[in-house]
């Protein structure tokens, strides 16, 4: 079935009931422009009684092989098509030869690197400008360590609205290329992802920019949500015991926590079991594990934040009390990581099972080695790592140290056998 005959033939009812502080608990509306209260997110809330009578996992299995699939749970209004570049669903592989040298018997990459923007930020960024575009947006500005400027930039493309693009100036290239490729207004900031931030935030009175910053509007949370939804319908609706994900505004773990209390209510899941959440950082910028170690709710900024993984190079992030929550609340926990031991991990990632992991990744490769060193991950648990984008994103991070053979010719067999 061809999408637009797809949504024609989709019971087109919306099962959002209203949004949710997430700091108090405070009710608003769902159906105008909403984003943060108390200058923290938002969460979208959903008829969850409705959507049991209206679908069965049975159902969604019929239906195309997209994001969209879950359409009963995402925020779209009735009648709606989403602004899409045919994202989802994206494999979950599993990853035997890299489990054996980290001592697991049960490894998975869920590979978010085959996304149209070549990760992960596909997904929320999707979700949101279609919530805006139907709320009559045409103008959207974003602060962005990389990835997802550059989904912004092509949503907005698709979608036929402005975009603006603040990244720092060390941002990877790829991504400065690909927002201005896409036609965004890309703007490159003497700072970190905070300085972007408070330039968004300080230009939408004069500007008349919706601010799409991580969990500042509350629909790309859902969009990201869609990771969990996948994991559970791919292992038929059971969960593994632990995710490891790559933090930096924590926007996909948050996400995904939510999506599995929305299943275990829906009681789509075969098992109570749920998965213990771990969030990765480097400690060149870890105040999530630094809150966690602490026993704090909240995560102070972390100071000169620097990591070559530039997604995780978030000083501080809006809905860190929300990560936190959802680690304790699962049973994981939060982990810093070498810096320097970063680039070793993705090239031996990389070559184990030549999926295309990003420095953000090769992070979580050094936690699951710590973890299973320490006895907080047993060799038998099936443990899923999130790829949150493609290696070849990332051509700064990894200088290029292995010999090259420029000339074929020459080639000395003997010495290569």
């Amino acid at each position: 079935m061809v999408p637009h005959e797809f949504w024609k033939a989709l019971r087109m009812t919306d099962f959002v009931t209203h949004l949710e502080a997430a700091i108090d608990g405070t009710r608003l509306p769902a159906d105008r422009i909403q984003t943060l209260h108390a200058g923290r997110p938002l969460w979208v809330r959903y008829d969850l009684d409705a959507v049991r009578r209206s679908v069965m996992p049975e159902d969604i299995a019929r239906r195309p092989p997209t994001l969209w699939r879950y359409r009963e749970l995402l925020p779209l209004p009735d009648g709606t098509e989403p602004v899409t570049l045919g994202e989802g669903m994206t494999p979950v592989l599993a990853a035997p030869r890299l489990g054996a040298s980290l001592g697991l018997d049960d490894l998975w990459i869920k590979d978010e690197s085959q996304l149209p923007t070549g990760s992960f930020k596909s997904r929320g960024l999707a979700m949101a400008v279609t919530m805006g575009r139907r709320f009559g947006v045409r103008r959207l500005a974003i602060p962005t360590a990389g990835n997802a400027g550059g989904a912004l930039a092509a949503y907005a493309a698709r979608a036929g609205m402005e975009a603006f693009v603040f990244m720092p100036k060390d941002t990877p290239v790829v991504n400065q290329m690909e927002c201005a490729l896409a036609g965004a207004k890309t703007f490159l900031v003497d700072g970190l992802i905070t300085d972007c931030g408070a330039i968004v935030r300080n230009g939408a009175a004069h500007m008349g920019w919706f601010d799409c910053s991580t969990l500042k509007e509350p629909y790309r949370l859902e969009g990201k949500k869609t990771m969990g939804l996948e994991l559970a319908e791919q292992f038929g609706w059971t969960l593994p015991d632990v995710i490891v994900y790559p933090t930096g505004g924590g926007t996909g773990l948050i996400g995904m926590w939510k999506a599995f209390a929305e299943l275990r209510a829906l009681g789509w899941l075969r098992s109570e079991k749920m998965p213990r959440m771990v969030a990765v950082q480097s400690d060149g910028c870890a105040p999530i594990p630094r809150a966690f170690a602490a026993g704090e709710r909240f995560a102070k900024p972390w100071e000169n934040a620097a990591t070559c993984a530039s997604g995780l190079r978030v000083p501080a992030a809006v809905g860190d009390f929300m990560i936190l929550d959802a680690i304790r609340e699962s049973g994981g926990c939060a982990v810093a990581v070498a810096e320097g031991r970063i680039v070793a991990a993705m090239r031996r990632g990389v070559a184990a099972e030549g999926i295309s992991l990003c420095p953000e990744a090769a992070a979580c490769l050094l936690a699951i080695e710590a973890l299973v060193s320490d006895g907080r991950i047993a060799p038998s648990d099936r443990v899923v790592l999130l790829n949150t984008g493609a290696a070849t994103k990332y051509v700064e991070a990894v200088p290029l140290t292995l010999p090259l053979i420029e000339n074929p010719q020459s080639v000395d067999y003997a010495r290569l056998a």
